[in-house]
């Protein structure tokens, strides 16, 4: 008898009664209870990895790795790099042992070249390759896109060379790598480049024309800018956030550097204002959970470096602070400025203020490029007596399809609608955890989910705050407030500085 759990079904798997190789039922059935559902006359079952490979192919491949094993071997002793040598023969042999058993091996990707035929050198394979000759290619925030296609190839190639200068690898591994953007450029449909920044080569390809979409639907105009000295900075950006925060709005402030940020939350902190920062060692799940509380108000500010621009909707953000704004460089250079005061073009009363001693060209770009927007916003509105009003749009339980997806709950039995008017909580809670231990140490998993179940909603029931795992949140709820302040994201908090390692490569 062979049982198959298949990784597409969760609540179902496939019992094969065997008579020595041949197969006599096929029965479907629950896999938690052991309930039959159904006889089955044939299922299709499908590898386990992708990176699965036909016999013949494999074999081919197999024949074409050990030569240019050999070859590489013998170059390293030639060398004297003996060290090397031995570590690019072993690891190979290795995974040439793992494919011709089962038909893959850890990090098989590196041997694709000989997987798929392809000479070397030759661009690897994408669904670029199969696009209709009539598809049409939407390229968004093209300003960032655009040059991270070459940057992908670029850093890839330089990792890459380094697991084969030092024996890691063979050097074919260097074909396992993303499109070049010569050779993306050459196999790209038509496209449609959309940006509020567009950048130099979308600007060349076009010849400098492109189709303007300034006039927002609801009328919101881009925000007006003010420019004020940086000595005083952060006392001056502490009393704009008490006035922001008095008429119930959110700030984005941005600074140059993740110490800059986090000392900056700490300092506000410490004077009484309810913030978080967010930058890169923060994760992106827990970023979703920033955002979410912040526009529940959970807290107050952001701070933030290089987060803050792109595809950031947050309607009720009132004002944007960008310090030192008159450093010259990447984070304050005419796109970046042009994103960041964009966040606050979500809020009728957005406004954006520039700390800085001088005007850069950058700052002056930056600002006509706003006013010029602006103007022809406010005339656009006065021409067709339209009122601007602000974005209003829900806040989603992002959660309760990212960070839940394999969640599974079981009917707690319990009718949601009862209240339990005069009970003490914390004592049926007490005592739900006591029967759900108790019952999982006696192996009754059915009946511990229930009582985890009932548990967690009781629990969320006395903290005031929502479950992402059984609750989800309702268009209506958007205009709640968080109940008890504490909100569910965890990371950015004053006081919580971790920086992360590099993460370490997979050879």
């Amino acid at each position: 008898m062979i049982e198959i759990f298949p990784s597409h079904l969760e609540d179902r798997a496939w019992r094969l009664s065997m008579f020595g190789d041949e197969v006599e039922s096929i029965q479907e059935f629950d896999p938690l209870t052991g309930e039959k559902f159904r006889g089955l006359e044939e299922i299709k079952l499908y590898a386990n990895s992708h990176y699965v490979t036909p016999k013949p192919t494999l074999d081919q491949a197999v024949i074409q790795i050990k030569a240019d094993m050999l070859a590489q071997v013998k170059r390293f002793t030639e060398e004297g790099k003996l060290l090397e040598a031995q570590r690019l023969e072993q690891r190979t042999q290795f995974d040439l042992e793992m494919m011709m058993a089962t038909g893959a091996c850890p990090g098989i990707e590196n041997y694709s070249r000989y997987l798929s035929g392809r000479n070397p050198g030759e661009p690897p394979p994408t669904l670029f390759e199969y696009l209709p000759d009539n598809a049409l290619l939407f390229v968004d925030e093209s300003h960032v896109t655009v040059p991270q296609i070459n940057g992908m190839a670029r850093g890839d190639l330089k990792r890459k060379a380094t697991l084969a200068e030092f024996g890691f690898r063979l050097p074919a591994c260097v074909d396992n790598r993303p499109l070049r953007f010569e050779e993306w450029d050459a196999m790209r449909p038509q496209s449609l480049f959309v940006s509020a920044t567009p950048g130099p080569w979308e600007m060349e390809q076009t010849g400098g024309v492109f189709a303007e979409q300034v006039i927002r639907p609801t009328g919101l105009v881009d925000p007006p800018v003010e420019i004020r000295p940086v000595e005083h900075q952060v006392d001056d950006l502490m009393r704009e956030t008490h006035e922001m925060a008095k008429r119930g709005l959110r700030v984005l402030a941005t600074t140059l550097t993740k110490r800059m940020a986090e000392d900056l939350t700490e300092y506000l902190h410490e004077n009484g204002i309810r913030v978080r920062y967010m930058h890169s060692d923060i994760d992106t799940v827990e970023r979703i959970e920033l955002i979410r509380d912040l526009r529940l108000g959970v807290y107050d500010v952001l701070v933030g470096i290089n987060l803050l621009r792109e595809g950031l909707d947050i309607p009720e953000c009132g004002l944007v602070a960008i310090l030192d704004a008159d450093k010259e460089g990447f984070l304050r250079s005419e796109t970046s400025l042009v994103q960041t005061i964009g966040r606050a073009a979500r809020n009728v009363d957005g406004r954006v203020i520039l700390y800085a001693d001088k005007r850069t060209g950058s700052i002056e770009r930056a600002l006509a490029e706003t006013e010029r927007r602006r103007t022809k916003q406010v005339a656009y509105n006065e021409a067709h007596n339209i009122t601007p009003q602000s974005i209003k749009r829900g806040i989603s339980d992002v959660m309760a399809h990212v960070a839940n997806a394999d969640y599974m709950t079981v009917d707690t039995g319990v009718d949601e609608s009862l209240h339990r008017t005069g009970d003490n909580l914390k004592t049926v809670i007490a005592d739900l955890e006591k029967r759900m231990r108790e019952a999982a140490g006696n192996l009754e998993f059915e009946e511990a989910a229930r009582l985890r179940d009932e548990l967690k909603r009781l629990e969320d029931a006395d903290l005031g705050i929502l479950s992402g795992a059984l609750t989800k949140l309702h268009p209506g709820d958007a205009d709640r407030p968080a109940a008890s302040g504490k909100g569910r994201s965890t990371a950015g908090r004053p006081g919580t500085r971790t920086h992360k390692a590099k993460a370490k490569a997979k050879w």
